[in-house]
Order: structure tokens, then C-alpha cells, then sequence
């Protein structure tokens, strides 16, 4: 294991993304959920009202739509910020 690791992520601060791809946004902020629920599930967790990493259990461990709202925050800031990602490096994203 290297302890000297220092994360050095791309700084996309100045990246606007076009109003248009709130959309996608949306989107990949729900499928963002998904996998991290599938990869849940496949290790055995389970709903929970409560976390309980003893029991493999989680509260979000539901469909998107259910999530409280500080969570889909968080899947989007995810999505917004893989889109910007992308941006940054000069690739184009049309429909």
C-alpha cells in the first residue's frame, strides 16, 4: 500500500454545463444509484430503516425516487461532475 498516495483530480471548477443536459444529469444520477445498489445487493446488503454495517444494512436501499433528497444530491453531484470531466477534456456530448 503507497501512504505517500496524494489524489490529484482533474479541477473542472470553471466547466458550465448547458442547461440542456439536466436531463442526462438526472439520469445518470439514477443509474449512478443503481450500481451502487446492485453492488450492495450482490454483497448481501439489504434494506434497513437504519445502517447497520454488522447486518449489511442501508436505508437507501431503495428505488431512486424514494431517496431523501440529500442523496439524489449526491448521485447528481457525481453525474455533474463526470460530465464536466468529460467536457473539460474536449469531448462533446450530443443527443
Amino acid at each position: 500500500m503507497n501512504k505517500n498516495y496524494e489524489p490529484k483530480p482533474i479541477d473542472t471548477n470553471n466547466v458550465v454545463l448547458p442547461a440542456e443536459l439536466d436531463e442526462l444529469v438526472e439520469k445518470l444520477a439514477r443509474n449512478v444509484h443503481d450500481v451502487w445498489a446492485k453492488s450492495r445487493i450482490d454483497e448481501g446488503w439489504t434494506y434497513g430503516e437504519q445502517r447497520n454495517d454488522t447486518l449489511k444494512q442501508h436505508p437507501c436501499l431503495v428505488d431512486y425516487d424514494e431517496l431523501p433528497e440529500s442523496e439524489k444530491e449526491y448521485d447528481r453531484n457525481t453525474a455533474i461532475g463526470t460530465l464536466k470531466l468529460i467536457t473539460h477534456l474536449g469531448f462533446k456530448i450530443s443527443k
